[in-house]
């Protein structure tokens, strides 16, 4: 089981590792094409989108993981997932919709590019693939969902660079950005469905909740964990822009893309991990321990090499102007590595089916942060919203395995 966990993780890794490498390049080519400011609306734009995509989805994968597992229940399991997809669509819409419309100046967003920002919105909020994602998660089939996943970046390292030979615009990599999504979740629906149907007379709101009644409880738990993720992430690259300017929201995300490559391995684990312990909870102790020695190990070497070789890879891949990236990248790969060692503690928490319990650690300490971040950017600069980055997710993980083991001496109880 933990064999077979790691191999998913190798998979799930093999494909953000192309990712990640590809990421530097089109961040190399966006940086220099646009430069300082224009690379900042641009960032401000596809910021925008994930945060509206990340706080109206719901993470539909975890449920097909969780249900699916009875034969007899994955039709709909899957007919849940694909109703709140739908759902998802349509309120995302109407949220970006009004944003865009109604925020005024406190968004730092230029008006000629409001319209092409609600399109590329409108394009992610269709291509979203929590579903098919789960389905291959579901059969195992990592290897397949690592293919269809390396297609976002190699769509944008090829945009990125004909238009830097073409004609680099603003709108160019927003039409760039948004072909990718296209292209990813093309890739993962015709996958899903080679797995199994898809069970499209099976949507439904109410069939799973019928037969689970704590379904609704796990479904808002997980979406708001993932959404508390989005808000320290995503929302901050924004509030870092209406606080500092589109210039050093995009100074940040440089630090950002850079730093946070453990964030993408702990999602990794989360998600290779998750699966295996829904299906041996009495194993779950075991595999979460491994798998977080690992990390730990993992999270410290990845911030030493940041620290050493970080001024410099910004210089090569974005040039001196970014070079103040430096200390929030440190801050933010602290911030990672410590994500990294909590990845198998939340996995197991949900394993559990305290979903809820999940989302408060995430929640307030992600608040706090977010109400601070006007004074450490003000204090600090920058640097400040690394600061508060790496101060919620160290109170996070310590939250995480204190609750582990509280659950952990109930179960102990109860079983005596």
């Amino acid at each position: 089981m933990i064999r077979r966990a790691l191999t998913n993780t190798g998979w799930l890794m093999g494909a953000r590792g192309i990712n990640a490498v590809f990421s530097l390049v089109y961040l190399a080519v966006a940086t220099r094409a646009l430069g300082l400011e224009g690379f900042g609306q641009f960032i401000l734009a596809f910021t925008f989108t994930q945060s509206v995509v990340g706080f109206c989805s719901f993470q539909t994968w975890q449920g097909i993981v969780r249900w699916g597992q009875d034969k007899a229940q994955l039709p709909d399991a899957t007919g849940f997932a694909l109703a709140l997809d739908g759902l998802t669509i349509v309120v995302g819409t109407v949220v970006a919709g009004a944003l865009l419309a109604l925020s005024g100046d406190w968004l730092p967003l230029s008006p000629d590019l409001r319209v092409a920002t609600f399109a590329l919105t409108v394009v992610a909020l269709l291509s979203i693939r929590n579903t098919p994602i789960g389905i291959l998660r579901l059969h195992d089939r990592y290897a397949k969902a690592a293919s269809a996943e390396s297609l976002t970046s190699t769509v944008r390292v090829v945009g990125a660079l004909l238009l830097a030979f073409l004609a680099p615009s603003i709108l160019g990599f927003i039409v760039v950005w948004a072909l990718a999504e296209v292209a990813t979740a093309v890739a993962f629906w015709s996958l899903a469905r080679g797995v199994q149907p898809l069970f499209w007379s099976h949507v439904s709101l109410t069939r799973i909740p019928a037969q689970e009644p704590k379904a609704w409880s796990f479904v808002f738990g997980t979406s708001l964990s993932a959404a508390v993720v989005t808000a320290s992430r995503q929302l901050l690259v924004l509030l870092v822009g209406v606080l500092g300017g589109a210039a050093l929201a995009g100074i940040y995300r440089v630090a950002m893309q850079i730093g946070e490559g453990l964030l993408k391995l702990a999602q990794a684990l989360l998600k290779a991990t998750y699966p295996e312990l829904v299906r041996s909870p009495e194993a779950a102790k075991a595999i979460a321990g491994r798998i977080t020695r690992i990390a730990i190990i993992t999270g410290l070497g990845a911030v030493a090499l940041a620290f050493l070789g970080g001024r410099w890879l910004i210089g090569v891949i974005a040039g001196d102007d970014f070079l103040t990236a430096y200390t929030p990248m440190i801050l933010l790969s602290a911030a990672a590595a410590v994500e990294l060692v909590g990845a198998s503690l939340e996995a197991l928490l949900l394993a559990r089916g305290k979903a809820m319990t999940n989302f408060l650690l995430r929640a307030v300490p992600t608040v706090i942060a977010l109400l601070a971040l006007g004074w450490l950017i003000a204090v600090h600069g920058v640097a400040g919203a690394g600061m508060a980055v790496l101060g919620a997710s160290s109170v996070t993980v310590l939250g995480l395995y204190l609750a582990n083991r509280r659950f952990e001496k109930r179960e102990t109880r109860s079983s005596q």
